[in-house]
């Protein structure tokens, strides 16, 4: 199949979690550079998505760093286009930066905007899979520099989540998605498996799905080379 005969579909729409129970926070703090500001004392009942989200885009065009749930575990997350906001992130999972991170987009339009060409068999893949699938591509564009592999390649998702989706959606560019963790350490399933220190880093901590606890997997992996060849990194 090819990208022209692709059928896109369209964004989902955001969704409340209605009927969870009122669960007290404290003080919500947003850092960005030294300026820091003290939102409210609020409910998660009280935060909608739709505030949710606004709060979490406005960091990101500041050049902040969020954590938010996404398709499979929580991520870490900054504007995949700014440097220095990508480097934040390496510096929060203590992780060498020859090692690229994975993005989150919404759509296939979006996807197509990252690298020079998406060969045929990536549509089919993504088609095909039933749970996330992450597809490594090559001849990253549009991109910062140091979230690019030695190798020119970049790994790309597109989230079908409702909050992840829509928060690419409305920040309209590629959303780094790491996992939230200390490199070499297990990624954070729920928003209770966070680190404290990984949470005092973050400029922002998205309030979408908090309460959760069930268990998440990252996704699968695949490389795809530019004459079609397909090599499984994580099954």
């Amino acid at each position: 199949m090819t990208a022209s005969k692709r059928r896109r579909k369209n964004r989902g729409g955001a969704s409340r979690n209605e009927g969870d129970a009122p669960f007290f926070c404290p003080n919500i703090w947003v850092r960005h550079k030294e300026l820091v500001i003290l939102l409210r004392i609020i409910t998660l009942k009280d935060m909608t998505q739709e505030e949710d989200i606004r709060n979490a885009v406005r960091v990101l065009r500041e050049g902040g760093v969020i954590l938010y749930p996404t398709d499979t575990v929580w991520g870490i997350g900054c504007d995949a286009t700014n440097a220095e906001a990508v480097a934040k992130v390496y510096k929060m999972k203590q992780r060498d930066d020859s090692k690229a991170l994975i993005c989150l987009v919404d759509s296939d339009a979006r996807l197509q905007r990252y690298v020079k060409q998406v060969p045929p068999v990536a549509w089919d893949l993504l088609d095909a899979a039933v749970n996330p699938m992450t597809v490594i591509l090559d001849g990253a564009v549009n991109l910062a520099p140091n979230l690019i592999a030695d190798d020119g390649s970049i790994a790309l998702r597109i989230t079908k989540e409702p909050f992840s989706h829509e928060l690419c959606y409305r920040f309209q560019k590629a959303l780094v998605s790491t996992s939230v963790n200390i490199s070499g350490q297990p990624a954070a399933q729920n928003y209770c498996d966070i680190a404290p220190e990984l949470m005092e880093q973050a400029d922002y901590v998205c309030f979408a799905r908090r309460q959760e606890h069930k268990p998440h997997k990252p996704s699968s992996i695949v490389k795809l080379g530019a004459n079609g060849e397909v090599t499984i990194i994580r099954k």
